[in-house]
């Protein structure tokens, strides 16, 4: 015997999610303009412009809600000035992107001798993702 009930449905219509981040303090819908971050090792709480990506283990904050922030007791809070640099990459650091890539996808040139590269730094241990390097120069 078939269900009733007709095919499972979303708890929130497609058409009423915004693509603008709200505030993520309970029962604020206001978007947001800045984003929180808390150093726990500093007992510091920081302040910053609106983080390009949401991110775990921060908090993005409207206007009222940022200018209202206080950290608890014994706790720093820092507040970062927005840049006033442009929002968007600039056609500078598209060039420069551009470089790197180009860079990166040249064969490497190997030394006459030994084929190994002279100027290139050395991996001397590693921990993690975490690579320590020398100098060529030591």
């Amino acid at each position: 015997m078939g269900s009733r009930r007709g095919p499972l449905k979303s708890a929130v219509p497609s058409n009423l999610v915004s693509p603008v981040r709200r505030c993520s303090r309970t029962a604020c819908g206001r978007p947001a303009v800045a984003t929180l971050t808390y150093v726990y090792a500093d007992s510091t709480a920081v302040l910053g412009p609106l983080a390009t990506y949401a991110e775990p283990h921060c908090y993005d904050l409207c206007a009222e809600h940022s200018e209202r922030l206080t950290a608890p007791r014994g706790w720093e809070v820092v507040r970062l000035a927005a840049s006033s640099g442009p929002t968007r990459p600039s056609g500078d650091d598209l060039e420069a992107l551009a470089n790197a890539v180009r860079e990166a996808a040249r064969p490497q040139e190997r030394a006459a001798e030994g084929g190994t590269r002279s100027a290139d730094p050395m991996e001397v241990a590693r921990r993690g993702h975490l690579r320590v390097l020398r100098s060529p120069e030591n």
